[in-house]
């Protein structure tokens, strides 16, 4: 089974650089995205529904803003529209396809960069049902961008940006409690351990930062114990442009 999770960040401008085209060739199972800032009604059903794939969505309320889809080969059992609290609910950042023996979820966290409170408060919340997630005999996959960078090893010029929001000690500390004691798992580092390994780069200059590896790895796909041994592999598209946000796609030895 293949994975691939990316922020968009505009779906429709992602689109007219070559979004489409990229989704037809990746033969991906499920495919996760985040930071669509446009309403599904809004969109064509090229976009809605590509070739191959059902396309299932949840809004933000405010317009363009947030929002996260799944593109499914297999229709799901189910789907499950947000976590049940308002921040997440009503910003659209939580979209979950439930299938026999596991469930996949598309995940945007708030960035904190305007807001860095509201971020805290979200990242309390989710932990709280993380946390419920673990203790239930279901299996999850949760893939999106979480907008922190959890190790030193996660982003360039880390001792610059001690202070900035994605890095702060209190955000990486809760990255610690997602991995530790909740007992998720970073599957992208279950297999590769490389420095220079990075999901997005500053939007000015974006060729350049990419050339020069100025990147952060703020997206995840993450599991639980049970499935660390069905990572098979796990990569960043970094030749994927339609974003300043590179597709992070891992396979795994489970079928829907």
């Amino acid at each position: 089974m293949k994975i691939a999770s990316i922020n968009v960040n505009g779906i429709r401008e992602a689109v007219e650089r070559g979004f489409l085209d990229w989704l037809a060739e990746q033969d991906a199972d499920v495919v996760c995205v985040q930071n669509l800032k446009a309403k599904s009604f809004e969109l064509d059903d090229s976009i809605l529904y590509p070739e191959g794939y059902e396309g299932y969505f949840l809004d933000a309320e405010k317009d363009g803003f947030s929002g996260v889809g799944l593109y499914c080969r297999k229709i799901p059992k189910a789907i499950m529209y947000g976590l049940g609290f308002e921040q997440c609910d009503n910003e659209g950042r939580f979209l979950q396809a439930d299938y026999d023996r596991f469930s996949i979820a598309t995940f945007l966290m708030p960035s904190g960069d305007d807001d860095p409170a509201a971020k805290q408060t979200f990242m309390t919340q989710y932990l709280e049902y993380l946390n419920k997630m673990a203790r239930k005999r279901r299996e999850y996959i949760i893939c999106g961008t979480w907008h922190i960078a959890h190790k030193t090893l996660d982003l360039a010029n880390w001792t610059d940006n001690q202070t900035t929001p994605g890095f702060k000690p209190e955000e990486r500390a809760w990255m610690d409690q997602v991995f530790g004691p909740t007992g998720f798992i970073d599957t992208f580092r279950e297999v590769n351990r490389d420095a220079d390994q990075y999901t997005w780069w500053p939007k000015l200059d974006q060729e350049v930062s990419r050339t020069r590896q100025e990147g952060w790895r703020l997206d995840y796909q993450i599991v639980g114990p049970n499935f660390r041994r069905n990572v098979k592999d796990a990569w960043i598209d970094t030749d994927a442009t339609f974003s300043e946000f590179a597709p992070l796609i891992v396979e795994y030895d489970l079928e829907l």
